[in-house]
């Protein structure tokens, strides 16, 4: 596996993901109960947005870039918008790192890096963090070991790089499947890339048909999902979605649409329930 993130940090994949996340932690927090979060896929935790890697890109400028200037628009933008700017004027959190800042004294995280040198980051990051448990194994086996968390309440974030498209989605299929078996409270969303928007069909037929009692699917485009070539969008499903989820993401959904859309093209976005309370799936 080549994937770095470090590429790729603060794009409009990124903004939508953490934004996402930050709006699933509090409204798992709306309850005292502790929580655990999981991550499957942590990266290095914290990225530098001067760095080589990220300058060759330059995707942070048409994702978190655009952004900066909207502290106010939204209340869910603009946490998201102080979580960034807590790191410094040229780095940008992964979603441990933001996770992190969020969590309450008694809320746990287990994050989960294959690769050492990623590994060895993150252990530097949250090494006088208790609450942080880095673990440097393959996350989808560490769904099997890890839950349910003694907590009992909590999320999984599974956010793989994709390399291999349809092996990939086999691997989250399998592993969602024992983790729903282990612990079928959890709330589990999963981030997934957009180029052909027809090659998504397979799996949102397995969301429609998985041991989750509901799913949302969110979805942002910045250009047309007709170019196999090239990022033309993601999503995230989320199963088990807590309580109003979608009210709360509606608004800032529009918002990213109209703000992150590509030079010379229409952003669009959407919230679907593939899966509701009655069973019904859309």
């Amino acid at each position: 596996m080549n994937y770095r993130h470090a590429y790729h940090a603060g794009n409009f994949a990124d903004v939508l993901k953490h934004c996402v996340l930050i709006a699933l932690i509090e409204a798992l927090q709306a309850k005292p109960k502790p929580l655990c979060y999981l991550d499957t896929h942590a990266g290095a935790g914290r990225y530098d947005l001067s760095g080589e890697a990220a300058r060759k890109t330059a995707e942070a400028d048409a994702g978190i870039g655009r952004l900066r200037a909207l502290h106010g628009r939204l209340p869910l933008l603009d946490r998201y918008l102080d979580l960034v700017a807590a790191e410094g004027a040229d780095h940008y959190p992964g979603s441990p790192r933001i996770a992190a800042r969020l969590l309450r004294a008694d809320d746990a995280a287990q994050l989960c890096e294959l690769l050492p040198e990623e590994a060895a980051k993150l252990r530097a990051l949250f090494r006088e963090d208790r609450r942080i448990h880095v673990h440097e194994r393959d996350g989808y086996a560490a769904m099997k070991a890890l839950l349910p968390p003694t907590q009992k309440r909590g999320l999984v974030l599974i956010d793989p790089p994709f390399e291999e498209q349809i092996d990939e989605y086999a691997r989250i299929q399998t592993a969602l499947d024992t983790a729903l078996t282990r612990w079928p409270s959890g709330v589990y969303a999963v981030w997934y890339p957009i180029k052909l928007g027809r090659e998504l069909h397979p799996f949102r037929r397995w969301l429609r048909g998985c041991a989750a009692k509901t799913v949302l699917d969110i979805e942002l485009l910045t250009r047309p999902d007709t170019v196999p070539q090239r990022l033309n969008g993601a999503g995230i499903a989320v199963l088990n979605p807590p309580w109003r989820l979608d009210a709360t993401l509606h608004p800032l959904l529009r918002l990213l649409a109209t703000q992150l859309a590509a030079d010379g093209e229409r952003g669009t976005a959407r919230l679907n329930w593939l899966k509701t309370e009655d069973g019904t799936a859309a």
